[in-house]
C-alpha cells in the first residue's frame, strides 16, 4: 500500500504558484479529481485572474504579489483535507459517427488489433472517459478510459489537415480535434458537438474533470 506524500508547491514568480501533486503515491485518478476539486476551490475566491489544472498539476495566477504567501501553506492545508469525491464534475453525451469518410482510419485501428471496424467503435464508445486537461489547441480535450486494446500509434507523418470534430486515437489516448488543424492520430470517427466557441461566455464546451461518453450515430465502412 502507499502513502500520500507532500504535493511539491513553488513560487514561480511573484504573481504564480506552481502545485506539483504528481508524486504523491495515489493512483494517477483519484490525484487528479484532487486537483480539480482544488481548482474548484480556488475558483471560490476572487485572489486569482487564472486557474490551469493539468496531469496532476495545478498552476495558479494571482491578482497581487501580496497573496502569494498566504496561499503557498492555505493550497498545502487544503489538499489534506479535500477528498476525490469532494470534485463534482459535469458529463458529456457525444453523439458520432464512426468510420467511412468520418473515419479513415478505423480499418487500420481495426487490423492493428484484429478486430472488425464495428468492434472497434463498440469499445471505443462502451468507455466513459475523464477530461484530464486542456490542450495543444484551444478546447482539445486529453481523455482518460480508452480501452487498452484500442491503444494505437499515431501516424508517422501527421496529416496536414484534420477536420474539425474528427474523432481519434493516439497512442493511449483518444480525442476530438476542436477545429481543423495538422495532426498526426488515428481518425476514427467524428462529432458535430462543438467544443470551442471563442464568442461564449465558457469558450471550452468542456472542461478538465468532465466526464464525457460517445454515442453511436452509425458505423459506416
Amino acid at each position: 500500500m502507499t502513502t500520500d506524500r507532500t504535493p511539491k508547491i513553488m513560487a514561480l514568480t511573484t504573481h504564480s504558484i506552481f502545485f506539483d501533486a504528481y508524486e504523491t503515491g495515489s493512483d494517477t485518478l483519484t490525484t487528479q479529481k484532487k486537483i480539480w476539486a482544488l481548482a474548484q476551490y480556488c475558483q471560490s475566491s476572487d485572489d486569482f485572474v487564472d486557474i490551469v489544472p493539468a496531469n496532476n498539476n495545478l498552476t495558479l495566477y494571482l491578482k497581487e504579489p501580496a497573496q502569494l504567501a498566504g496561499w503557498l501553506p492555505r493550497l498545502l492545508d487544503q489538499w489534506h483535507e479535500l477528498k476525490a469525491s469532494d470534485f463534482i464534475s459535469r458529463h458529456h453525451k457525444l453523439a458520432t459517427r464512426y468510420g467511412g469518410e468520418y473515419g479513415p482510419d478505423i480499418a487500420h485501428v481495426a487490423k492493428h488489433h484484429n478486430l472488425s471496424v464495428d468492434e472497434v467503435a463498440q469499445m471505443h464508445s462502451s468507455a466513459k472517459y475523464h477530461v484530464l486537461f486542456l490542450g495543444f489547441k484551444p478546447g482539445f480535450a486529453y481523455l482518460d478510459g480508452l480501452n487498452p486494446q484500442l491503444f494505437t500509434p499515431r501516424h508517422a507523418e501527421p496529416r496536414l489537415s484534420v477536420p474539425k470534430g474528427s474523432v481519434a486515437i493516439g497512442g493511449e489516448q483518444t480525442g476530438i480535434y476542436p477545429e481543423s488543424s495538422p495532426g498526426g492520430w488515428q481518425i476514427i470517427g467524428h462529432t458535430d458537438f462543438r467544443l470551442f466557441d471563442i464568442n461564449a461566455a465558457s469558450p471550452c464546451a468542456i472542461e478538465p474533470g468532465d466526464t464525457l461518453e460517445f454515442v453511436i450515430q452509425e458505423v459506416l465502412k
